[in-house]
């Protein structure tokens, strides 16, 4: 957990960090952004799970995901507003966690005990059947899942957030136009199917590429933090 050493903001940033759901990318990748929100005075949980190769993919990774956020009710930590920020693969996590509590029961993640309040997706893999037929990744979502959306249709039902909409709460798709590993498209696919299922959902394009938007120095890492004041009072 980082904590503002001032004085701080109400509630929590759960940030998520991506790599396709594969071993070798880990929260490292998400500690330069919980630090420096808890620098600008927010709360932030750096959230690991379990990858595909070191005994994660479905359904462990929804699985920790899902204990993670959790676990913020049995901490001494203000959950009246969670936004949870994702990159990349954590986009996708961040979205499907949000949408928990519609998930049907017996579900990897269903009964949550603590509710999103916002996403910010960043470049997130918002729809996964897309994802699987381009290969994204090298075929990455056919290893997260078990299998091709022909396969394994159940498990795509439950995790894909394309499949999931509208979401409960708003959902913001930061993405570059120069992203080379998550095509634009996917936010843009996303954001399309949930205004259409009466959703709220925006997307908001920056430059850069994949990995502009988790440099705290970068105009995209500030175009988040611009706004979360507003998500985490609910102004």
């Amino acid at each position: 957990m980082y904590r503002p050493v001032s004085k701080s903001v109400p509630g929590v940033v759960v940030v998520i960090h991506g790599g396709f759901w594969l071993a070798e990318y880990d929260l490292t990748y998400g500690a330069p952004l919980a630090a420096d929100l808890a620098r600008r005075g927010f709360t932030a949980l750096n959230v690991e799970y379990r990858r595909v190769g070191n005994g994660g993919g479905w359904p462990a990774t929804l699985l920790d995901v899902a204990a993670a956020t959790d676990m913020l009710a049995a901490l001494r930590v203000d959950t009246s507003s969670v936004v949870i920020i994702g990159h990349s693969a954590g986009g996708q996590l961040a979205a499907w966690a949000a949408g928990r509590s519609r998930l049907p029961s017996g579900a990897p993640g269903a009964h949550p005990r603590v509710t999103a309040s916002a996403v910010i997706s960043q470049a997130g893999v918002l729809d996964l059947r897309a994802a699987q037929h381009q290969g994204l990744g090298s075929d990455a979502v056919a290893q997260f899942l078990g299998g091709t959306v022909d396969e394994v249709p159940h498990r795509y039902r439950v995790a894909d957030p394309i499949e999931q909409v509208p979401a409960p709460v708003p959902v913001f798709c930061v993405h570059a136009h120069g992203d080379q590993v998550v095509p634009f498209g996917q936010s843009e696919r996303y954001v399309r199917a949930a205004t259409a299922a009466g959703g709220r959902a925006s997307l908001i394009p920056v430059d850069g590429d994949h990995f502009t938007l988790i440099d705290p120095r970068s105009a995209a890492w500030l175009a988040v933090v611009r706004r979360l004041p507003a998500l985490m009072t609910g102004r």
